[in-house]
């Protein structure tokens, strides 16, 4: 049995929940492209696991976006990277970052306030002073 992987200080996954499969990637390459399965799919069952508590399963889902099944399956796709390893290790960064986003707690809603009565005196006066300007302009000499 692996260790399980640390996500934040409370989620905690189980290796066995990620399934991993390996394809060839597309793109330029060479022979390696044609010959070697260097691309990585890796697959986590967000609805489906025991590590997410309820909140975070439902953030991540709204993060994860088309890259969710509708059976609840996160899906990514790594092959930026010419070996194997390295695109598995980048898979599993991208889902520990995504998880890491959806277990932030979104911020309390806002409280409109009203204006201080200072605040609207001080806006008042600053619209009786450019009011007073203006009309000022408009003034023309008398004409005898």
């Amino acid at each position: 049995m692996s260790p399980p992987i640390v996500v934040t200080r409370s989620i905690r996954l189980d290796p066995d929940e990620l399934v991993e499969t390996f394809m060839r990637a597309s793109g330029p390459g060479g022979q390696n492209v044609n010959k070697v399965s260097t691309a990585v799919e890796l697959r986590f069952d967000v609805a489906g696991s025991p590590s997410l508590p309820e909140a975070v399963r439902e953030r991540l889902a709204r993060l994860a976006g088309r890259r969710l099944t509708l059976d609840g399956v996160l899906i990514l796709r790594a092959d930026r990277h010419r070996t194997q390893e390295r695109n598995r290790a980048d898979a599993l960064e991208r889902l520990l970052e995504l998880i890491r986003e959806a277990a932030i707690p979104p911020p309390p809603p806002r409280r409109p306030t009203k204006p201080t009565w200072g605040s609207e005196l001080r806006r008042l006066d600053g619209k009786k002073k450019r009011g007073t300007v203006k009309s000022l302009r408009n003034t023309r000499p008398d004409s005898d």
